[in-house]
């Protein structure tokens, strides 16, 4: 079964590797992730497309919830949710076809985005099966190349946002108050006079 799966985590060193690390430890293949800022520049948002078994990946969601850096995860697999990808494509379209493949970009709503002589660059955003019909229309006139971001997705009625307390400050206060004590109580040691 395909799964979608949001992950807010703290924006460190070494969270990408660690999250998708989880699902490889697992033999889960990611078939895509896509990572960016959120509303706070300290946090980002992992949306991960992965296909397998619900008992493995409710193991995989809890794993997750115990790695430091993350803050909330979310399996938004069966909810209603919004998703899209952008995809970037290179067609061969020479004067003699160019036409036909702009009909088909304006059929999906999509872009050119750069003409030359023997090719166009089409951007076009929207759901998996918007593109994969896209992409088989233009099949025939010849794809030369294909950029795809992998999905993004939220949920309609939910929102997967931090809380209103910053979990990084509330950590990081954390750890100041348990080295203050240990600082505290080093200059309160009396000083010996020689």
């Amino acid at each position: 079964m395909k799964h979608t799966i949001g992950v807010l985590v703290e924006n460190h060193f070494g969270v990408l590797a660690r999250v998708s690390g989880l699902f490889s430890a697992r033999g889960f293949n990611i078939d895509s992730l896509a990572v960016g800022e959120t509303e706070d520049e300290k946090v980002s948002r992992i949306t991960i497309v992965a296909h397998g078994d619900d008992r493995v990946v409710d193991q995989i969601m809890k794993q997750l919830n115990k790695l430091i850096d993350v803050i909330k995860v979310v399996n938004l697999t069966g909810e209603d949710m919004i998703d899209r990808e952008l995809v970037l494509v290179k067609v061969l379209a020479p004067a003699s076809t160019r036409s036909e493949v702009m009909q088909i970009v304006n059929t999906f709503r999509a872009k050119i985005v750069d003409v030359n002589s023997k090719a166009l660059a089409i951007e076009v955003t929207g759901g998996e099966s918007k593109i994969d019909a896209m992409l088989e229309l233009l099949r025939p006139y010849g794809i030369l190349e294909v950029v795809r971001t992998g999905l993004i997705a939220m949920s309609r009625k939910a929102e997967l946002t931090a809380s209103q307390k910053n979990p990084v400050i509330e950590k990081d206060d954390t750890a100041l108050k348990a080295k203050k004590p240990a600082a505290a109580a080093a200059s309160k040691k009396p000083k010996v006079k020689v």
